[in-house]
């Protein structure tokens, strides 16, 4: 008889302890739940699923309960990373410029001025639109490359530049032979001359210096036709349009005569 009370003891303790174990665990992991970092797991786990407005709450829910923590910084930019996505830019330039303000000091505050110029870099339009985008995206590399010359971002920034570049340079080549083919040939050599000027690492200076050549030659200016094909052919000797110039040019004194003066030009 006093085995078996002595069992029954026994029993309960153990139940006891193991209901104290399962409390104990329960708490832990209820307390583990709400560990900042765990919560950026959480959305980040609906950010890789694609489950963009669900993991956008889950960073603003972490953001509210714990805004000191670093887990709530790395929430603030991945909210305006899932605005760009979601391409809503304007609302992406927003909050990243709320960042640059709050933590000016920030690790990847390189990344962060990238954005920005990425979110207006993919509002570019074509050549014959309004350029808005174009000046906010060159300001905006130039920012990434001034601020921060060392950065990974800044060798993608001057590439970036150039493509920018060539979508100005073409918007102005698209205006300079509109006014070239409407015989307004000042407006339109102001607009070549632009391009050759302030865009000369674009593939459009070639064809800018032809469209020079044309203008100059319909006005009646031989010499500046003579001086910018010889241009054009020093160079760009393998180009299509120092052929077109040089076509048009020799009609003026023949082949011969052409060929004296370009050679006298670089003579000196």
């Amino acid at each position: 008889m006093i085995k078996k009370i002595v069992c029954l003891i026994l029993l309960f303790i153990c139940i006891g302890c193991s209901k104290n174990k399962i409390n104990s665990n329960s708490t832990n992991n209820k307390f583990e739940i709400n560990e900042p970092e765990n919560l950026y797991k959480i959305a980040k786990i609906s950010f890789d699923q694609q489950n963009y407005d669900i993991a956008r709450d889950q960073f603003k829910e972490l953001k509210k309960l714990f805004p000191l923590s670093n887990e709530a910084i790395q929430s603030e930019i991945m909210i305006a990373f899932i605005h760009y996505i979601q391409m809503d830019y304007d609302q992406a330039i927003l909050n990243y410029r709320k960042i640059i303000n709050k933590y000016p000091s920030h690790k990847d505050l390189d990344y962060v001025y990238y954005m920005v110029a990425m979110c207006n870099y993919e509002q570019l339009q074509n050549e014959a639109l309004d350029g808005y985008y174009n000046d906010l995206a060159l300001k905006s590399f130039n920012q990434v490359i001034n601020r921060f010359p060392d950065s990974k971002y800044a060798k993608d920034s001057h590439q970036k530049i150039i493509l920018v570049k060539s979508n100005i340079a073409a918007k102005h080549m698209e205006i300079g032979r509109f006014y070239l083919n409407n015989k307004k040939y000042i407006a339109a050599l102001n607009r070549f001359k632009i391009v050759i000027e302030k865009f000369s690492i674009t593939k459009f200076t070639p064809e800018a210096l032809h469209r020079m050549v044309e203008a100059y030659y319909e006005m009646g200016m031989y010499d500046e036709s003579y001086n910018t094909t010889a241009l054009l052919g020093y160079n760009y000797p393998q180009s299509k349009w120092y052929e077109y110039s040089y076509n048009l040019v020799k009609q003026i004194d023949g082949e011969e005569p052409l060929l004296k003066k370009i050679r006298n030009l670089f003579d000196g």
